[in-house]
């Protein structure tokens, strides 16, 4: 196996992981977003240091972009924010799942912006993942499980408008186009989280401490810089379908370590979502990050 597929392989596990963390760290949603953009921009600059890759030319390119980076990375913030607060409301497994009906909501919002055609299989693909979230939510039966999955379609959203705002920001470097989005989400998190809870960094214990840690250096920082870095020596479409690596996990983890029940409805529910969505990638050749 190649270093770049373990590289990718490595990123998409430390991603599926996340909920594990962000459960055991008593903050705000919100903050925990803004801590872990802050400690992410630290990491990911240090590596941008040290890979020395020359962006003088792309300077101008920031400039033209700037706008729709800021409008970017406040939307990254918020999707934090939604995903965490999902993870809150319902099982990591079904948060996630819904969260990935994103590749389809791509699909539905180009077809709208960038007058793309949505053939057949993109129409069977979004009524299938459609059924998948039904699924999950127990179709309509209320509570705070189907908050959470609200939530994470909310988070779901919010990501495809990263994706689709990315289409238009051009050639930037990728890794260098997420430290300004870092950045970005930063500047807006940080008087959100004045204006609404405030800060409590303070009162966290030392397991929360090393918790909130991991999740802005290694699932962001670490988990972002080895994504980047595998991109360079594979294709689009076997990133997308190493890609799937993070809900399965994340699944595994919420049922063999939290022991978060699943019901069959949604199992045949994920596999609808995310068959649907590995089909759609495969097919317009869209990337996770």
């Amino acid at each position: 196996m190649g270093r770049s597929r373990i590289f990718l392989i490595s990123s998409m596990v430390i991603f599926g992981t996340i909920g594990l963390f962000v459960r055991g760290i008593a903050l705000s949603a919100a903050e925990i977003a803004l801590y872990r953009s802050l400690l992410a921009i630290i990491l990911v600059g240090a590596f941008m240091l040290v890979r020395k890759k020359d962006n003088t030319g792309a300077k101008q390119s920031i400039r033209r972009a700037l706008p729709l980076l800021f409008l970017s990375g406040a939307a990254l913030g918020f999707n934090w924010i939604l995903l965490f607060e999902a993870y809150r409301y319902t099982t990591i497994s079904s948060a996630t799942l819904a969260y990935y009906f994103a590749p389809v909501l791509v699909t539905l919002l180009s077809l709208v912006l960038f007058k793309e055609k949505m053939r057949a299989k993109q129409w069977l693909c979004f009524i299938f993942s459609t059924l998948g979230v039904l699924l999950i939510t127990g179709i309509g039966s209320g509570g705070t499980s189907t908050v959470g999955v609200l939530l994470g379609l909310g988070a779901a959203c919010l990501y495809a408008t990263v994706v689709l705002i990315n289409k238009y920001i051009g050639q930037i470097d990728g890794i260098l186009r997420t430290l300004l989005q870092f950045s970005a989400a930063a500047i807006v998190l940080i008087p959100y989280v004045a204006l609404t809870g405030g800060f409590h960094l303070t009162s966290l214990q030392m397991s929360g401490l090393f918790l909130l840690l991991t999740v802005g250096l290694i699932h962001t920082g670490v988990a972002y810089c080895l994504y980047f870095s595998s991109l360079k020596d594979m294709r689009g479409q076997e990133v997308a379908v190493m890609s799937y690596i993070d809900p399965l996990v994340a699944v595994i983890a919420s049922v063999a370590i939290l022991q978060e029940p699943i019901s069959p409805f949604e199992i045949i529910g994920g596999i609808l979502i995310l068959g649907s969505a590995l089909l759609n990638e495969l097919n317009l050749g869209i990337n996770k990050k």
